[in-house]
């Protein structure tokens, strides 16, 4: 058995560098839902933070999404 270790680096480098990204997307989205409430209870508008947290939490969606599709595929 011989076994490609430069593509196997290559499956583990890209793997690893998605799995770290969506943990910072969702991190953010949460951050996000953290600051509306804080602004929240100050009476301030929190319209920026809202939206940027569902637009990290829709990115994760997508890149779940676009993950089982490879799988399926």
């Amino acid at each position: 058995m011989k076994i490609d270790w430069a593509a196997l680096g290559s499956v583990f480098g890209v793997s690893l560098v998605v799995t770290v990204g969506l943990v910072v997307l969702f991190t953010l989205g949460i951050a996000g839902l953290s600051r509306r409430e804080a602004a929240s209870t100050r009476g301030e508008s929190a319209v920026a933070a809202t939206a940027g947290a569902y637009a990290c939490f829709a990115l994760c969606a997508a890149a779940v999404a676009y993950g089982i599709s490879l799988i399926l595929g």
